[in-house]
């Protein structure tokens, strides 16, 4: 648990990450309790509810604050005037194991152990879009041949030989799943295909800003376990990027952020006029942002029954429990099956 942080006072509730908004904020720090000064008033965050900070707009930061993230385990998460992820501050790692990183590398140069791990990941991902289009199928929607090109390409993967053939039938389906959206979503939200930088409308707008705020997610929980964030098995590693987060957030893109939007879509929490044109793209109102943020942490605070566990676990946890099964797979601890939506 943690909190949200904007511009009126008001508006201040327990949240599951602390999203801080324009210049609203001023830190001072103790060991226990982070100070934020909105409208002129202090507010004491308990800082050990806060588990990562999620920076948009225009925001002060300096020296005192990134020692005390630093001190505390937090992870910072920038996005851009337009609402996407542009960079982290990711803290020094304390959960540091040598032997682990030894075997996060050896899974990935070795191909066969490799490949077993990136199908899991496609074979979890392929699994959720058809829960997603099979509720919509059993509400009478037009979804069937959807459904059809989904199962093809996760049966494909299964005789993928390499990585980038393993991702051409996990691009493909995606390309089938999103093909649906037309007769999930209600009318008013047309979509057509798939368009990032920039999305050229509210339903890719809405797309690109959830799978930038799942991203930082998933890499806040990958730093409260011992696996490096650079080292991945479906996607490759490079310069720049946390690349494990990548191949996470594929698992939990269907479970998190398409039934986010499809719930402010056809619920009509969302509107167009949430929405403006700039630059020949599509881009949330500040409004809209805090309405899509608002959403976006009720499902990660939702709670469901852990098939496994046999106790209520939200969503978020959800994630830190998908790494800890990829940490004990690395070590032959046990496979790897990733989480399945019911």
């Amino acid at each position: 648990m943690a909190l949200q942080l904007v511009n009126r006072k008001d508006e201040l509730q327990a949240l599951n990450s602390l999203f801080s908004k324009k210049d609203a904020a001023e830190y001072v720090s103790n060991t226990e309790t982070g100070v934020v000064l909105i409208d002129g008033e202090k507010k004491a965050i308990p800082i050990n509810d806060v588990q990562s900070l999620f920076v948009f707009g225009e925001v002060d930061v300096n020296t005192k604050l990134l020692v005390f993230l630093s001190q505390h385990g937090i992870p910072m998460h920038v996005f851009n005037y337009y609402g996407y992820y542009s960079g982290s501050y990711y803290p020094r790692e304390r959960l540091l194991s040598g032997f682990l990183l030894v075997r996060q590398v050896e899974h990935y140069l070795n191909a066969e152990r490799r490949l077993k791990i990136a199908k899991e990941i496609v074979f979890t991902a392929c699994d959720n879009l058809l829960a997603n289009l099979r509720y919509y199928q059993r509400q009478g929607r037009d979804v069937a041949g959807r459904v059809e090109g989904v199962e093809r390409e996760k049966q494909l993967a299964g005789n993928a030989g390499s990585i980038s053939e393993l991702m051409g039938c996990e691009g493909r389906a995606r390309e089938h799943y999103y093909s649906s959206f037309e007769s999930v979503l209600r009318p008013g939200f047309e979509f057509k295909e798939r368009s990032r930088n920039p999305p050229e409308n509210m339903v890719n707008c809405l797309i690109s800003f959830g799978n930038s705020l799942l991203y930082g997610t998933v890499l806040s929980e990958v730093y409260h376990t011992q696996m490096n964030p650079t080292v991945s098995f479906l996607h490759e590693p490079g310069e720049r990027r946390y690349s494990l987060a990548l191949d996470l957030s594929e698992v939990f893109k269907p479970v998190i952020v398409d039934k986010v939007i499809f719930n402010l879509i056809n619920n009509r929490i969302i509107k167009p006029e949430h929405f403006h044109e700039e630059l020949k793209g599509c881009y949330l109102v500040d409004h809209g942002r805090r309405i899509f943020l608002k959403e976006y942490d009720d499902k990660l605070r939702t709670t469901i029954k852990h098939p496994k566990l046999g106790r209520s676990v939200s969503y978020q946890r959800l994630i830190r429990l998908e790494c800890y099964k990829m940490v004990r797979h690395l070590l032959g601890e046990g496979e790897y099956k990733g989480y399945r939506d019911r």
